[in-house]
Parts: structure tokens; C-alpha cells; sequence
């Protein structure tokens, strides 16, 4: 019994481990003739996101770091997807960071990061990108460049669509 659960820790380190060391990343960036204060405010205005984000369906939970989300996505050609993530950071006006988890730890994660870079007086460079560690990393790796960097995309025009109107009717 006991080198039963030496062996079972053994293959969890194991598999912690690789996860950590084997990671792909998706990453999209996009100009927005907005101040960084509105493009705040629309991303962390997660009630409107049903009205405007093709990707981000819908975000429940308090904007607040260690708080828990609930996240729908809709990747491009995939079913809809929910997540339970927790945020690690917050930053006004620069940057939301959450990570998501499977129950069992090594076998997949991802920290979704949106940074607001200010270039100039209302223009901004919005960066959309998620870290994906774990053995899953493997199976999906195809679908991140694709899918995924593509929901990215559509999010980032639809985004800048929004912020870049509500310029336009001040």
C-alpha cells in the first residue's frame, strides 16, 4: 500500500514537472485609437461582454485578485466552453491575469493575460495572450494556433471596434 502511493506521488511529481517545462503560447496584439482608461473600462465591464465579444461570451464574479470567475468562451468552430479561473492580478488600465486549471494538477493550464500598453494620448496597444502548460499541451497544440489565436483575433477587432466608437460619438 505504501509503495502503491510512493509510486502514485512519484507519477503526479512527474507529470507537474514535464507540464511546467512544456508550454505553448498564444499571443495577439492590435492598435486601439482609445485612452487605456476606456479600453478598461469596457474589458472589466464583464456584464456587456454577451453585447459586443465574439469570444469572451460571458464573464460572472468579482474583478478583484484571488476572486473566482466564471468564464464562457466559443472558440472559432468549436463547442462553448466554461471555466472556473482565478485571478492573480489586477491592475487598472494595464493589466487582467487569471489562471485556469483542470482537477488534476499537470495535466493542463492556462493563464490568460490582457496587458494595455499606453502609445500615446488615446492610442493604445492591447496584448491578448494565454500560456498553456501541462501534459494537455500535447494533444491540443494544433488547436491553439488555430482556433484559439483566431477567438484571440475576433476578440482584439471587436474590442477596438467598441473603443474606438464610443471615440467617434464623443
Amino acid at each position: 500500500m505504501i509503495a502503491a502511493g510512493v509510486v502514485a506521488s512519484a507519477i503526479v511529481a512527474g507529470v507537474i514537472s514535464w507540464g511546467k517545462r512544456n508550454s505553448k503560447e498564444v499571443r495577439t496584439e492590435i492598435e486601439i485609437i482609445a485612452s487605456d482608461e476606456r479600453v478598461w473600462q469596457i474589458l472589466t465591464d464583464f456584464p456587456k461582454y454577451v453585447k459586443w465579444n465574439p469570444f469572451i461570451t460571458k464573464i460572472s464574479g468579482d474583478l478583484k485578485k484571488d476572486a473566482r470567475l466564471k468564464v464562457h468562451i466559443q472558440p472559432v468552430g468549436e463547442r462553448r466552453m466554461t471555466f472556473r479561473p482565478t485571478i492573480l492580478n489586477v491592475e487598472p488600465k494595464r493589466e487582467l491575469h487569471w489562471i485556469g486549471r483542470l482537477a488534476v494538477p499537470g495535466l493542463f493550464s492556462g493563464e490568460h493575460i490582457f496587458t494595455i500598453e499606453p502609445l500615446g494620448e488615446n492610442l493604445v496597444r492591447f496584448i491578448h495572450r494565454e500560456i498553456f502548460t501541462g501534459l494537455f499541451v500535447l494533444i491540443y497544440a494544433g488547436n491553439f494556433d488555430t482556433n484559439i489565436r483566431r477567438g484571440f483575433e475576433k476578440m482584439n477587432h471587436a474590442l477596438k471596434a467598441q473603443a474606438e466608437q464610443s471615440i467617434s460619438l464623443s
